[in-house]
Parts: C-alpha cells; structure tokens; sequence
C-alpha cells in the first residue's frame, strides 16, 4: 500500500544537474500519494544545461512521473525559482494539469494560512555583495565535489546516503548568518501578510523553526538531503528524508497549533 499524505512540498529537485539525486526522488513518488503537490522551484536546472546539457533517463522518468501524476486527482502547482526562472513568466498559466503561479498560499487541514514561494525572491536582503556570492559558489561547488565522491565510496562500502554538504555546511559560520538572514526575510514576508507561516526551498537546508510567532517551514533538496515536506490529514507538517527510508523529524509541536489558531482568530 502507498502511502497517503495530504499535501507535499518538494523544491530544488535540479533536474539536469549531475548532483541531482532522480532516482531517490523517483522511488519516492512511487510510494506515496498526494492530494497537491507543490513544485517550490528549481525543478529544472536550467542554469547547469545551459553550460553543460546533461539529462539522463531517471530525470527523464522523474518529469514524466510527475506530469503522470497531474493527469490523476492530484493537483500540482508549479512555483519557478532562479534556476528555472525563464518559467516565471508563465505565472497563472496552465500546461496540461500543472498550475505555473509565482506565490501561493495554502490552507492546511487545522486551519493555518501558510506562505509559499521558492525563496530567491530574498537574495539581494541576504547576498553579501558580488566577491562573497562568487566565493560562496565556488565554494559550495566543492561541498557537491566532495559530496559526490564521498557516497560514491559509501554506496561501495554498502553504506547509505549521506549528506556530508549539509554536514560541512552546519559548521561555517558565514553559511550559518546567510541562513539566518533569509530565513528572517522569509517570516517577515508572512508577518506582513498577516499568514501563520512559510513555506520555501532555494538555500538547501531542511528545517521548521518559529520566529516571532509564525513558522518557518524549508522543504529542502534533492541535491543534498532528499527531503520533502508532508502534511498529514491532521494537518501536521513533517520533514522526510527518503535517502534514509525514515519518516522522523519535527513534527508541529500541538501547544504551537494551539497559539497559532488563537493568533488567527484574534
């Protein structure tokens, strides 16, 4: 039996790109069934193929499965980031079943009004300045290089998945202000929208955290973490990493809900 969610947030999927772990993502959506899906950005990697075209059968199935999906009861809802960005121009249009829209917000089943959106729409409050932003790519190229050899030598041993990126990138301080600082600007899109939180990828690091009463909500990648973000028919939001077969991870504490449906009233 598959398992049934609610809604799903997936982002920065980065078909294309040869970190891009398709067939995790793949077996994924062959267990599970949705009512939405939601598509946070970066889905295509369009930057990466305009250096270097790469597209290899399992992204091939991934899009092909997704867009299976969309002809079912499951609505799917696009929102394009940077890297599929020439798709922006698309927002409120239909393909086929697929929505294309730039910003969303969901209701969840316990009544909470929830931001979404990929999340580049913060970078120039976040960005240090050109020389830091040239200096944060190169160096996160070499996190991917790191990253890539060191499972491919774990999936030699017969070790699973493991996101030595994320780990390296919990331990530099400038990565962690970066964090901070979007996931600062994201809450304050929802503060001013009077919502009870958001919903967003973009930076690749999965994580639900408060600040000054809304919730901060980061699906995260399928380049480093193979995360998703779950609601559940109780409306609880969760964090799955499907690298490691396990369902763990943050689940919305209920005294939270609690202050969250008051807050709405009030």
């Amino acid at each position: 039996m598959k398992k049934q969610y609610k809604t799903v947030w997936l982002s920065d999927i980065h078909l294309g790109n040869k970190d891009c772990k398709a067939e995790y993502l793949l077996d994924f959506l062959s267990n599970h069934e949705f009512e939405t899906i939601y598509l946070v950005g970066d889905i295509i990697d369009m930057w990466a193929m305009s250096k270097q075209f790469r597209w290899p059968e399992a992204h091939n199935q991934v899009l092909h499965k997704i867009w299976q999906i969309s002809q079912t009861k499951t609505e799917v809802i696009y929102l394009p980031g940077n890297h599929d960005q020439p798709l922006q121009k698309y927002n409120g249009m239909e393909f086929g079943h697929i929505k294309v829209q730039r910003e969303a917000i969901h209701l969840t089943k316990d009544n909470r009004k929830m931001l979404i959106l990929h999340g580049d729409q913060f970078d120039q409050e976040v960005c240090f300045g050109p020389v830091h932003a040239w200096i944060g790519d190169k160096g996160y190229d070499l996190l991917l290089f790191l990253n890539r050899w060191f499972n491919r030598i774990q999936n030699m041993r017969g070790k699973p998945y493991w996101s030595l990126a994320g780990h390296i990138k919990k331990h530099i301080k400038g990565a962690n202000l970066a964090i901070e600082r979007y996931k600062n600007a994201c809450c304050e899109r929802a503060i001013s929208m009077q919502l009870d939180g958001v919903i967003c990828g973009h930076i690749h690091h999965p994580e639900i955290c408060y600040k000054r009463d809304v919730t901060y909500f980061n699906d995260g990648d399928w380049i480093e973490n193979c995360s998703a973000l779950t609601e559940n028919e109780d409306g609880k939001l969760q964090l799955i990493y499907w690298a490691k077969r396990s369902e763990s991870v943050n689940v919305i504490p209920l005294k939270t809900h609690e202050k969250s449906k008051n807050t709405q009233a009030a």
